[in-house]
């Protein structure tokens, strides 16, 4: 499965998302600069964690323009498999690709540590091949990574199924204490609708080595190439 990792003008986890893809799962995975037009060969889209254009206005607000996400919103809409990290969710909502927004901290201080992430369903392809009851462990890294939408939007959210990933204790519980930045319900992760689009404020490439703390990262990019592959076997006649 061939990856395409964007680059932006203040991106700094493009190269750790490569190192992750390729030495950590074995699969290809190749830059794609801001100013591209067109996707290449890309079968999966990840748009990595940094401070895009500086953070500027807010974050991910200049990125959504880059003339390379013209040419993801179209690969999404084509049922393309896309993967919002950190800043990478934060321009997915901006270019309303993802519903909400993320915002400032709770605490309006920079959050850096492990935390524990609940996966709430199995029906979408970053979800599909996590083991049931498994609490993924893995680093976050944000100032503005508070979740929030309205009334509205959450509980279409839920009723969709569109809420992946929920920030836990070590026990599994949501906990106020658990939640690093103040997310509504303390949601770390959604879906678009139609499941091919998603988003997680925790850092799943800098947790795809033991010698960085652990391998949990692993599961959910091998989630979604097992729902490529899926996608992508011929139906066998019966």
């Amino acid at each position: 499965m061939r990856f395409g990792v964007l680059q932006f003008p203040g991106s700094n986890c493009d190269q750790d998302c490569v190192h992750a893809i390729r030495n950590g799962i074995g699969h290809p995975a190749e830059l794609l600069w801001h100013k591209e037009s067109d996707l290449g060969d890309t079968e999966a889209v990840v748009i990595p964690g940094g401070f895009s254009y500086g953070d500027y206005l807010r974050t991910g607000a200049i990125a959504r323009f880059s003339p390379i996400m013209e040419a993801v919103k179209r690969f999404a809409n084509d049922g393309g498999l896309v993967l919002g990290i950190c800043n990478g969710f934060q321009i997915l909502c901006e270019a309303g690709l993802l519903p909400g927004a993320l915002v400032r901290n709770r605490s309006l201080h920079f959050r850096c540590e492990w935390v524990y992430l609940n996966t709430l369903t199995d029906r979408t392809p970053l979800t599909q091949g996590i083991p049931p009851d498994r609490l993924l462990r893995m680093p976050i890294a944000h100032g503005d990574g508070c979740f929030f939408i309205d009334a509205e939007g959450l509980a279409q959210l839920k009723q969709n199924d569109q809420v992946l990933w929920q920030y836990v204790d070590a026990e599994g519980k949501p906990t106020e204490e658990a939640n690093p930045n103040g997310s509504l319900e303390n949601i770390a992760g959604i879906a678009n609708r139609q499941g091919n689009v998603a988003g997680l404020m925790p850092h799943p490439e800098r947790a795809c080595e033991s010698l960085l703390g652990g391998t949990d990262g692993c599961l959910i990019f091998q989630s979604l190439i097992e729902a490529h592959q899926q996608q992508s076997s011929p139906t066998m006649a019966t």
